[in-house]
Protein backbone atom coordinates (compact mmCIF):
# COMPACT_ATOMS: atom_id res chain seq x y z
CA UNK A 1 0.00 0.00 0.00
CA UNK A 2 1.51 3.64 -0.73
CA UNK A 3 1.50 5.83 1.63
CA UNK A 4 1.16 8.82 -1.27
CA UNK A 5 -2.54 8.80 -0.98
CA UNK A 6 -4.13 12.17 -2.35
CA UNK A 7 -7.14 13.08 -2.46
CA UNK A 8 -8.69 13.64 -6.18
CA UNK A 9 -10.99 16.59 -5.36
CA UNK A 10 -10.21 19.27 -3.58
CA UNK A 11 -12.04 20.00 -0.35
CA UNK A 12 -13.15 23.48 -2.12
CA UNK A 13 -15.14 21.17 -4.59
CA UNK A 14 -16.74 19.07 -1.83
CA UNK A 15 -17.52 21.69 0.29
CA UNK A 16 -19.44 23.67 -2.49
CA UNK A 17 -21.21 20.05 -3.84
CA UNK A 18 -22.14 19.93 -0.18
CA UNK A 19 -23.48 23.59 -0.04
CA UNK A 20 -25.62 22.69 -3.37
CA UNK A 21 -27.34 19.80 -1.24
CA UNK A 22 -28.37 22.39 1.51
CA UNK A 23 -29.54 24.98 -0.72
CA UNK A 24 -30.29 23.86 -4.33
CA UNK A 25 -33.41 22.42 -6.12
CA UNK A 26 -34.73 19.33 -7.35
CA UNK A 27 -32.16 19.92 -10.78
CA UNK A 28 -29.83 20.47 -8.48
CA UNK A 29 -29.87 17.01 -6.73
CA UNK A 30 -30.66 15.11 -10.37
CA UNK A 31 -27.55 16.71 -11.51
CA UNK A 32 -25.32 14.99 -8.07
CA UNK A 33 -26.71 12.60 -6.69
CA UNK A 34 -25.49 9.05 -7.75
CA UNK A 35 -27.90 6.66 -9.31
CA UNK A 36 -28.62 5.49 -6.35
CA UNK A 37 -27.71 7.08 -2.92
CA UNK A 38 -28.21 5.32 0.90
CA UNK A 39 -29.39 8.39 3.16
CA UNK A 40 -29.89 8.01 6.67
CA UNK A 41 -31.82 10.60 8.70
CA UNK A 42 -33.46 10.20 11.97
CA UNK A 43 -36.97 9.82 10.65
CA UNK A 44 -36.00 8.02 7.26
CA UNK A 45 -33.09 5.60 6.49
CA UNK A 46 -32.74 4.17 3.32
CA UNK A 47 -31.77 3.31 -0.22
CA UNK A 48 -33.04 5.63 -2.96
CA UNK A 49 -32.89 6.00 -6.51
CA UNK A 50 -31.62 9.72 -8.21
CA UNK A 51 -35.41 11.06 -9.58
CA UNK A 52 -36.65 9.63 -5.90
CA UNK A 53 -34.04 11.52 -4.09
CA UNK A 54 -34.57 15.00 -5.94
CA UNK A 55 -38.10 15.04 -5.38
CA UNK A 56 -37.28 15.57 -1.50
CA UNK A 57 -35.53 19.42 -2.54
CA UNK A 58 -38.99 20.60 -3.68
CA UNK A 59 -38.24 24.06 -1.61
CA UNK A 60 -34.42 25.75 -2.39
CA UNK A 61 -35.09 28.33 0.23
CA UNK A 62 -35.46 25.69 2.76
CA UNK A 63 -32.01 26.08 4.74
CA UNK A 64 -30.65 29.72 4.62
CA UNK A 65 -27.27 31.14 7.34
CA UNK A 66 -25.42 27.43 6.39
CA UNK A 67 -22.44 27.00 8.07
CA UNK A 68 -19.76 23.94 7.68
CA UNK A 69 -17.34 23.13 9.84
CA UNK A 70 -15.12 20.11 8.11
CA UNK A 71 -14.27 17.75 10.74
CA UNK A 72 -12.42 14.85 8.63
CA UNK A 73 -12.01 13.67 5.10
CA UNK A 74 -10.92 10.62 3.83
CA UNK A 75 -10.18 8.60 0.28
CA UNK A 76 -10.31 4.85 0.71
CA UNK A 77 -9.99 5.20 -3.14
CA UNK A 78 -9.13 6.51 -5.82
CA UNK A 79 -13.06 6.98 -6.75
CA UNK A 80 -14.79 7.22 -3.69
CA UNK A 81 -14.20 9.83 -0.84
CA UNK A 82 -15.95 10.34 2.23
CA UNK A 83 -16.60 13.62 4.15
CA UNK A 84 -18.18 14.02 7.78
CA UNK A 85 -18.80 18.04 9.18
CA UNK A 86 -20.84 20.05 11.57
CA UNK A 87 -23.27 21.67 10.19
CA UNK A 88 -25.39 24.94 11.66
CA UNK A 89 -28.29 26.53 9.64
CA UNK A 90 -31.35 28.21 10.01
CA UNK A 91 -34.79 26.44 8.19
CA UNK A 92 -37.07 28.32 6.27
CA UNK A 93 -39.23 28.68 9.21
CA UNK A 94 -36.23 30.03 11.22
CA UNK A 95 -35.61 27.45 13.64
CA UNK A 96 -31.98 26.91 14.02
CA UNK A 97 -30.67 23.21 13.41
CA UNK A 98 -27.54 21.56 14.05
CA UNK A 99 -26.60 18.02 12.62
CA UNK A 100 -23.02 15.82 12.46
CA UNK A 101 -23.41 14.73 8.81
CA UNK A 102 -21.62 12.78 7.00
CA UNK A 103 -21.44 12.30 2.92
CA UNK A 104 -19.73 9.85 0.46
CA UNK A 105 -18.85 10.23 -3.36
CA UNK A 106 -18.42 8.41 -5.96
CA UNK A 107 -16.73 9.57 -8.84
CA UNK A 108 -18.55 9.12 -12.27
CA UNK A 109 -17.52 10.13 -15.76
CA UNK A 110 -19.30 13.38 -15.33
CA UNK A 111 -17.98 14.05 -12.05
CA UNK A 112 -18.45 13.22 -8.37
CA UNK A 113 -21.87 12.42 -7.32
CA UNK A 114 -23.32 11.88 -3.81
CA UNK A 115 -23.92 8.06 -2.84
CA UNK A 116 -24.40 8.42 0.99
CA UNK A 117 -25.28 10.49 3.25
CA UNK A 118 -26.66 10.92 7.17
CA UNK A 119 -27.32 13.51 9.64
CA UNK A 120 -27.29 13.08 13.41
CA UNK A 121 -29.51 16.52 14.38
CA UNK A 122 -27.33 18.21 17.80
CA UNK A 123 -29.45 18.97 20.27
CA UNK A 124 -29.30 22.62 21.05
CA UNK A 125 -28.66 23.81 17.89
CA UNK A 126 -29.64 27.82 19.19
CA UNK A 127 -26.35 27.66 21.27
CA UNK A 128 -23.85 28.27 18.91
Amino acid sequence: MSDTKRITASKKELLELEKGFWTGDAAYYAANADTECLVAFPQMAKAMDNADLAKTATKPSRWRDLDIELKGIIEPGSDVIMLTYEAHATRENGEPYAALVSTGYVHRVNGWKMMFHSQTPIEKAAAK
